[in-house]
């Protein structure tokens, strides 16, 4: 055998032993890293009005989803913010939190002892609040909770934060004598406008509250994803993510108006699909891009790698926060047509023209819904139209 040859062929072996050893490397030490199985879950908020003043309520559950890891709980604060109009630095808020551990008394002063979350176990607490001032119900819009909690065990010492939304005041719902349709390409559009959705809403509710009264046989209701995402609470702040050299390396090579432009946001991207797909995705796609096909890393890495939106990609308060795509969107559609009773559709729209549909209940026609959301009518800014109902005109006509 040609000796040249050979020594070729062995290098190549060896090189590409030690890419697919890095690769393993990699993504063991991902996979591996010690984290906190704590997970938390608003539940049963509620809000009242008594005597000028608004009463805000609700409790957080922490759950341990691991067999035999005990984690400490030994600090839980909130930390709460007032979204509305105008001024509200005048607005007084006073908050407690009560712990209501399954096996332990609770201390008439509210104060959070640590508390032992054993395998398999969970917790709760009731957090209210209360809130003062003029006029309140005009001037006030959401509750964001911002929830700080230390856990403590096997990995360390974690501070976590977990926001979500309570809304303080609703929007009237759009009825069909008061719906103004835009004209479309072969269709009529029209925006509905919700409040400020949340973990605490369910779709299927939120669809039937502000879309039931104007939906006629052959509409399609669509659902901008971002919204959906956050309803799901595929949501979180920057300081949960634990950056790695790669992402804080690789993020360099993307265009600096991507998602993926930062540490955080591609190491977002990498916590969903692992480090060695993201690496592998880059390497192969930056080859081919090398020989004119452009888009192979977004193929490559997974649908995520389009729909994840870095800080400030959102609506306030999420702007605080990166947003990952939905999940389920196609399993969800099904549902929600199917209860429903007409076609429902997951997109993703910008500003410069761009539509995808993610998902689309059976029978929709997914190039009307192209061109009826190309001039983006739900807009990118704080409209609060995530839902956007696509009336075909054969269907105005019946």
């Amino acid at each position: 055998m040609n000796s040249p040859l050979c020594s070729l062929f062995s290098v190549l072996l060896v090189a590409l032993l030690i890419f697919g050893l890095t690769l393993l490397w990699l993504e063991l030490r991902h996979r591996l890293r010690p984290r906190s199985p704590l997970q938390i879950k608003p539940q049963n908020w509620s809000v009242q009005q008594r005597n000028g003043r608004l009463f805000v309520e609700g409790s957080v559950e922490i759950s341990n989803s691991h067999q035999r890891m005990e984690v400490f709980v030994p600090e839980l604060t909130v930390v709460p913010t007032l979204l509305g109009r105008g001024h509200l630095a005048d607005v007084a808020i006073t908050s407690r939190i009560t712990p209501q551990h399954p096996d332990e008394e609770t201390r008439d002063d509210g104060y959070w002892f640590a508390y032992i979350v054993k395998g398999h176990k969970r917790t709760q607490a009731t957090i209210s609040f209360e809130l003062q001032g003029l006029d309140l119900e005009q001037r006030l819009d959401t509750l964001w909770v911002d929830v700080h909690w230390w856990n403590y065990g096997p990995f360390g010492r974690l501070l976590r934060r977990d926001g979500f939304l309570v809304p303080l005041r609703h929007p009237e719902r759009l009825t069909a004598s008061d719906a103004v349709w835009n004209p479309g390409d072969g269709c009529q559009v029209l925006p509905v406008r919700t409040h400020l959705l949340g973990r605490l809403d369910d779709i299927e509710t939120v669809l039937r509250r502000y879309s039931a009264a104007v939906m006629q046989s052959g509409d399609i209701l669509t659902v901008a994803e971002s919204p959906l995402a956050v309803m799901q609470g595929r949501y979180q702040h920057p300081s949960q993510l634990h950056v790695s050299g790669l992402a804080r390396q690789l993020c360099r090579v993307f265009h600096p108006t991507s998602s993926l432009a930062t540490a955080c946001g591609l190491q977002t991207l990498i916590d969903q699909v692992g480090p060695a797909r993201v690496l592998m995705a880059w390497l192969i796609g930056t080859a081919l891009k090398l020989v004119g096909s452009k888009g192979w890393f977004y193929r490559l890495a997974g649908e995520q790698a389009r729909l994840i939106d870095d800080v400030t990609g959102s609506t306030p308060p999420y702007d605080q926060t990166i947003v990952l795509g939905p999940e389920r969107s196609q399993e969800l559609v099904e549902q929600l047509a199917a209860s429903l009773g007409h076609g429902v559709a997951v997109v993703d729209v910008n500003d410069l023209g761009r539509v995808k549909v993610l998902a689309a209940s059976q029978g929709c026609d997914e190039a009307l819904l192209e061109r009826a959301l190309r001039p983006n009518p739900a807009g990118n800014a704080n409209q609060r139209t995530p839902l956007v109902v696509v009336r075909p005109q054969q269907a105005e006509r019946r």
